[in-house]
C-alpha cells in the first residue's frame, strides 16, 4: 500500500490492489461522500458503471464483484486516467493508512522519525512550535517560570545550544554545576511535557564569547577551526562524545523516553563554506556522520546548509522563511524553521531595535501554510550574558524583546498574539498533516493556500494579503472576507475566521522601573584605583596580540615603551604640540604618559580598529608610554576565527624637530595582561581586604568602587542603573553582573543600556550586599546609580471593533470549528501579573485613539462613557473584559468611522485579606487550568479519527 503512487495514468494491476486496499469498511462513508461526484466526472458514463458504484459500494462489497466489469473499469482509467478527486482521495487515505500502520508498528518503540510533512515522535505526527531559552543566560531558580511561560504560550519545545566553552573553561576540567546545569535543565523541560531540540555547535555564535568555543583551543599547535583539521576535530569529538554521553546516560533522549526529540550539528555553516572549500566539505561530511554514528534514535539538522550530507535535515533561519527558504534537500524530509528572529540582538552603540508582533504572526503563518511543520523562535526569552561572557560589543542585555523579556516576564502583545497563532495553527492541524495543498492567486496581491482532505469536511485555510498599505476583499469557497494590509487570515474549517495576524487582540504591557529607596538610600563608595605601570619587562619589537595576552581571564593587558628624548628635538614654537598617535585593532584603549592620563578611544562592533590621537607633553630624556588595550570580548563569527587579532599594533610620536618617531620598530615592549584588582579578586569580601581602600578621592580612571546595600524591598525582580557612570565591569557579592557601557551613546543621544540585572538568587536576604564596580573612565558621578524594581503592571488593550473574536473562543468539534462560549462578541481582555489587581484605569477611549501603550492620546470621537465603563468593568479585579461594540459605550458618534477600544490599567499588590485573594488567585488558576484542560481533550480529539480507524482495522 505504501508503495503504491496514484499518478494520471495508473498500471492496472496496481488500481486493482489500490482499490481491495481502500474499500474496507472504514473507507466507504468517505467514499460513499464522494460517489455522485465520481459519476458526474466520468463523461458518458455507462449503465453498468453506475449500477456498481451504487449497489455495490451500498451494499458494503468488494466494491467491483464482476472480474469482467472491473477490468473494463481499470482500463478506461488506463487509457483516461481517473479523475483528481479520486487520485487525492487515494493518497490521502494512503498517507493515513500508513500513519495507522507506523502507530501500530512502534506503539512499544520511541525515538523520533520523519517524512515530507514533519517529524514522526514515537509514532505520532506533530507541529511544533519551539522557542530558544539558553540556560547560561538565566539562573536557575528562573528555569521553572521561564519554561511554565513558554508552555502557558502554547508552545511544545523548547530549543538551546549547548556551550562549550563554558563547560570546558580549560582543557579537561570540565563544569555542569549552577547555571551550567544542563541536564537539570532539560529535566525541567520533560517535567513541563516539552520537547527539547538541542544545538550542539561546537561553534554556535549566538552572541557569545568566542562562539561558544574553548578559548584554549586557539593555543592547540597548528589548529584551524571549523576544517578538516585534525587538531580541531580531535577535540570536537571529545566534546560531543562527552556530552551527547551525559544525555544519553540520564536517558533524555526520546527514543530512551525523555524530550530530546532534534538535534544540531554545527551551525551556519554556508556563511564560512566558501572560505574552507574542499576542506570544509569534508569536515562538514565528517561531523554528521561523527552525530549519526551515535545512534541516538533522533534526527540531525543543520541550519543554513542547503548541501546537508547524508541524513542531515537542512534548515532555515531567517525572519521569512516561508519566502526564502528553497526548502527541505530530499521530497521526504520536512520543512523546518531553526531560528525565526523575534527581534535584533543589540550592540553598544546601537538603538533600540524591535520586531512587530504582526510580522512575526505573519511569517508564522505563512510557513506553516506553505507545508512548515516546525518553527522556532530565536529568542523566545534572551536573558542576560553575565560576566564577560558576551561576543564583543555585545551588550549585556540579551534579546530583551522577545516574547519573554531578559528578565522573564511576558513581553505583550508578542507574547499573546504568538500564543494565538500556536491556537489558531492548532486548529489546523489535521488538515495541515493529513490534507492536501492547494494554492489560488485571487488577485494582484490576494491568494489562498489550503488544504483539504478528500472524502471528508476537512479543510483548512490561509488567506493572505501581500498588499503592504492597502486591505484588500477576496471571495472563497463563496465567502467575501476583508484582509487588512500585509495580513493572513487563519481559517481552521476554510469558513471560519479565527485570526488574522494583523489583528492582535491579546493585552499590551509596559515595563516600568521604580527605583528602591530602601537599596538606594545612602550609598556610599569606598575606592582604590589601579597602580599605572611606566616600565614592564620585555624585549619585543612590536605590542603583543590581545586575545593571546587576555586568555579570556580578563578584559585587560597594559602595554609599556619608553623614548628618549632630546630637549633640543622638543618643538619651541609656540602652538607646536607633541601628537602620540597609536593604532589598534580593537577594542579599546586607555592612554597614559608619564603617569599622566591623556585619553581613552574605542572602536565598534562594525569598526573595531581604531587611531587613538591626541597631544602630549613629552620632557627632555626617558619618556614613559602607558597603554592599556581593553576587549569588549572574543569575536563570535566569521571563517580563521583563531587568525583574529587585537589591540594596539603601531604607535609613533609626531611633532618632532627630527620628524615623526615610530615606537613599533625600533623601541621593547613590556606587556602584563589583567590589573592588580582582579589578581587581588577586589571585588570579594576576602579579597577586598587586600587593598586599602579610600574615602571621597580623586575620581581618577582605572578605579575600582565598593559600597553595601540592602536587598531591595518585596518581589519583584531588582536591576542596577548605571547612570552617571562611563565603562566597566559589576560585581554584586563576588558574582559577575556584566559589562556596562554608559558613555557609548547610541544616535538617539542615550546609552545602548542603562540597567543591568541582578537576579535575587545573587542577593542575600538579610545580610547587606557587597557592589563593585571597576570603572575605566574619569569624573564619574556615583551619586546617580541607584536600584530599581521592575514590573510590568502596566496593562493596555488596542482593539478595532471589526477584529475576530479572540481564538481561544474556538474549538474543534469532529471535522467542525464551534464557539466554545455562547457569547462570541469581540472583548478586550486585562489581565493583571499573578497576586495583582487593577487600581486605576490611566485611560480609555472608545474612538480613535493613538499611540502605544504608556504613551496613548485621545482622538476626536472618543466616546464619552469610555472610561466610565471601563472602571466599572475592572477596577478592584485580577482580570477583566469589556465587549467592543458601540451598545457598550452607548455612542452614536462619528459612525463612518471603525472604532477602536484603547485601555491602560495600572496593576498592584492586592491589599487586605490575603486569604481572600489566595482563593481568588486559585479560582484563576483553576479557570485557566480547566481551559488547558478542555483544549488538551481537543488536542486528543484532533487524532481520535486515526485511533479509530485503528481499532477498526484490528477489528477487521
Amino acid at each position: 500500500m505504501n508503495s503504491l503512487h496514484v499518478n494520471k495514468v495508473i498500471f492496472a494491476g496496481d488500481f486493482e490492489d489500490l482499490f481491495g486496499a481502500v474499500l474496507r469498511p472504514q473507507a466507504w462513508p468517505s467514499f460513499l461522500f464522494q460517489r455522485d461526484e465520481f459519476i458526474r466526472s466520468v463523461a458518458g458514463i455507462e449503465e453498468w458503471r453506475v449500477r456498481v458504484v451504487k449497489n455495490e459500494t451500498n451494499r458494503g462489497a468488494s466494491f467491483i464483484a464482476d472480474s469482467v466489469n472491473r477490468h473494463r473499469l481499470v482500463q478506461s482509467y488506463v487509457a483516461a486516467g481517473p479523475p483528481s478527486w479520486l487520485v487525492e482521495f487515494f493518497e490521502s487515505y494512503a498517507k493515513e493508512e500508513k500513519d495507522d500502520d507506523e502507530n501500530n508498528k512502534k506503539k512499544n518503540k520511541k525515538g523520533v522519525t520523519y517524512d515530507g510533512t514533519s517529524l514522526i515522535i514515537n509514532g505520532k505526527r506533530e507541529l511544533l512550535y519551539s522557542g530558544s531559552v539558553h540556560y547560561p543566560r538565566s539562573t536557575p531558580d528562573m528555569w521553572p517560570s521561564i519554561i511554565e511561560k513558554a508552555r502557558v504560550g502554547r508552545l511544545n519545545t523548547i530549543q538551546t545550544y549547548v556551550f562549550w566553552n563554558v563547560h570546558e573553561p580549560e582543557q579537561g576540567k570540565w563544569d555542569f554545576k549552577g547555571r551550567f546545569d544542563l541536564v537539570k535543565f532539560i529535566k525541567l523541560i520533560h517535567e513541563k511535557g516539552l520537547y527539547v531540540t538541542i544545538r550542539l555547535g561546537p561553534f554556535i555564535q549566538a552572541e557569545w564569547n568566542h562562539g561558544g568555543l574553548p578559548v584554549w583551543l586557539r593555543e592547540v599547535p597548528d589548529v584551524y577551526f571549523r576544517t578538516d583539521n585534525e587538531p580541531f576535530k580531535e577535540h570536537t569529538e571529545r566534546y560531543v562524545r562527552k556530552i551527547l554521553g551525559i544525555l544519553k546516560e540520564e536517558k533524555l533522549f526520546a527514543s530512551q523516553g525523555g524530550p530530546i526529540i532534534l538535534g544540531q550539528i554545527e551551525n551556519e555553516y554556508n556563511a564560512v563554506r566558501l572560505a574552507y572549500k574542499e576542506n570544509g566539505e569534508r569536515y562538514i561530511k565528517w561531523a554528521a556522520n561523527l552525530v549519526e554514528s551515535m545512534n541516538l534514535g533522533i534526527p540531525w539538522v543543520m541550519c543554513k546548509q542547503d548541501n546537508a550530507p547524508g541524513n542531515i535535515i537542512n534548515a532555515c533561519n531567517g525572519r521569512h522563511c516561508g519566502d526564502t527558504f528553497p526548502g527541505p534537500k530530499r521530497p521526504d524530509m520536512p520543512s523546518l524553521w531553526t531560528e525565526n528572529w523575534t527581534t535584533q540582538f543589540r550592540v553598544f552603540g546601537d538603538p533600540t531595535t524591535n520586531r512587530r508582533s504582526e510580522d512575526i504572526a505573519f511569517a508564522v503563518s505563512r510557513f506553516f501554510s506553505k507545508n512548515g511543520s516546525h518553527v522556532n523562535y530565536y529568542m523566545y526569552h534572551g536573558g542576560t550574558n553575565f560576566g564577560r561572557t558576551s561576543a564583543h560589543f555585545v551588550t549585556t542585555r540579551y534579546y530583551d524583546h522577545a516574547p519573554l523579556d531578559e528578565y522573564g516576564m511576558e513581553k505583550d502583545p508578542k507574547y499573546g498574539h504568538l500564543k494565538h497563532v500556536h491556537r489558531a495553527l492548532e486548529l489546523c492541524k489535521k488538515a495541515l498533516l493529513w490534507g492536501h495543498p492547494r494554492f489560488q492567486k485571487l488577485g494582484p496581491d490576494t491568494e489562498v493556500r489550503y488544504y483539504e482532505q478528500p472524502g471528508t469536511n476537512v479543510c483548512a485555510a490561509f488567506l493572505a494579503n501581500n498588499n503592504t498599505r492597502e486591505p484588500n476583499t477576496v471571495k472563497f469557497k463563496g465567502q467575501k472576507f476583508v484582509l487588512p494590509s500585509r495580513s493572513i487570515s487563519i481559517l481552521p474549517d476554510c469558513k471560519t475566521v479565527v485570526y488574522n495576524t494583523a489583528q492582535i487582540v491579546a493585552q499590551h504591557s509596559w515595563r516600568n522601573f521604580v527605583k528602591s529607596e530602601k537599596s538606594s538610600k545612602g550609598l556610599k563608595f569606598d575606592m582604590y584605583s589601579e597602580n599605572v605601570p611606566s616600565k614592564l619587562e620585555g624585549d619585543t619589537l612590536i605590542p603583543g596580540e590581545l586575545y593571546y595576552l587576555t586568555k579570556d581571564k580578563t578584559d585587560y593587558a597594559w602595554y609599556t615603551t619608553s623614548i628618549k628624548i632630546k630637549e633640543d628635538d622638543l618643538p619651541d614654537k609656540k602652538g607646536v604640540k607633541t601628537i602620540l598617535r597609536v593604532a589598534s585593532l580593537g577594542h579599546a584603549a586607555i592612554v597614559y604618559v608619564n603617569g599622566e592620563y591623556v585619553g581613552n578611544k574605542h572602536g565598534s562592533h562594525e569598526m573595531k580598529s581604531f587611531v587613538f590621537k591626541k597631544p602630549v607633553k613629552l620632557k627632555p630624556g626617558d619618556n614613559h608610554i602607558s597603554i592599556l588595550g581593553v576587549l569588549t570580548g572574543f569575536p563570535d563569527s566569521g571563517s580563521y576565527m583563531e587568525k583574529r587579532f587585537a589591540g594596539p599594533r603601531g604607535a609613533s610620536i609626531i611633532g618632532l624637530k627630527s620628524g615623526e618617531r615610530d615606537l613599533t620598530e625600533n623601541n621593547h615592549w613590556g606587556h602584563l595582561a589583567g590589573l592588580e584588582g582582579e589578581k587581588k579578586e577586589v571585588y570579594t569580601e576576602q579579597g577586598s581586604k587586600k587593598v586599602k581602600w579610600v574615602k571621597n578621592g580623586e575620581r581618577k580612571p582605572l578605579t575600582w568602587y565598593k559600597t553595601y546595600f540592602e536587598t531591595p524591598e518585596g518581589e519583584n525582580t531588582v536591576a542596577i542603573r548605571m547612570n552617571g557612570m562611563g565603562k566597566g565591569l559589576i560585581w554584586v557579592n563576588g558574582i559577575g553582573i556584566g559589562r556596562y557601557w554608559m558613555s557609548f551613546l547610541s544616535p538617539t543621544g542615550q546609552p545602548t543600556q542603562s540597567e543591568y540585572h541582578i537576579p535575587r538568587t545573587f542577593m542575600k536576604k538579610k545580610e547587606k550586599n557587597m557592589l563593585v564596580i571597576f570603572e575605566e573612565e574619569p569624573g564619574v558621578k556615583l551619586e546617580a546609580i541607584d536600584f530599581v524594581l521592575v514590573n510590568r503592571d502596566t496593562i493596555c488593550s488596542f482593539v478595532e471593533e471589526n477584529y475576530p473574536a479572540s481564538v481561544k473562543y474556538w474549538k474543534r468539534q469532529g471535522p467542525n470549528i464551534v464557539p466554545r462560549n455562547k457569547d462570541m462578541r469581540l472583548k478586550s481582555l486585562i489581565k493583571c501579573p499573578p497576586g495583582k489587581q487593577i487600581v486605576s484605569v490611566e485611560f480609555a477611549s472608545f474612538g480613535d485613539p493613538t499611540g502605544t501603550c504608556g504613551n496613548f492620546t485621545m482622538g476626536k470621537c472618543s466616546a464619552s462613557k469610555s472610561k466610565e465603563v471601563v472602571e466599572k468593568k475592572c477596577l478592584g479585579k485580577s482580570r477583566c473584559s469589556i465587549v467592543v461594540e458601540r451598545e457598550t459605550f452607548e455612542d452614536k458618534k462619528c459612525q463612518d468611522i471603525v472604532k477602536t477600544l484603547a485601555v491602560q490599567v495600572k496593576c498592584e499588590k492586592k491589599q487586605g485579606n490575603e486569604q481572600k485573594h489566595k482563593r481568588e488567585d486559585a479560582e484563576e488558576e483553576d479557570d485557566d487550568e480547566e481551559e488547558e484542560e478542555e483544549e488538551e481533550k481537543e488536542r486528543e480529539g484532533n487524532n481520535q479519527d486515526l485511533k479509530d480507524r485503528e481499532k477498526r482495522k484490528q477489528d477487521h
